[in-house]
């Protein structure tokens, strides 16, 4: 069973900012944002709906990364 080391806590990334060189926020997987109940359902099958078409089949997790000082947003495909 795969699974993304940044979700279940076993690693972090340090991420800098294109743009002011800040220290970006994970703030967790792009699908737990898609509606209020996208963060309870099955993670496989919200890969389809990632953005990602192949997030599935590399075993990716695509996290959302935030700029708190220049409102900077990224995504980032995490391995799993």
């Amino acid at each position: 069973m795969d699974l993304c080391p940044l979700c279940n806590g076993l690693e972090s990334r340090i991420i800098q900012c294109p743009n002011c060189q800040t220290i970006m926020e994970d703030k967790g997987k792009v699908t737990d944002y898609l509606d209020d109940y996208s963060a309870y359902m099955d993670i496989d099958m919200m890969k389809l709906f990632d953005g990602d078409q192949n997030s599935l089949e590399e075993h990716e997790c695509i996290h959302y990364f935030y700029c708190s000082s220049c409102e900077h947003e990224e995504v980032n495909a995490i391995k799993e």
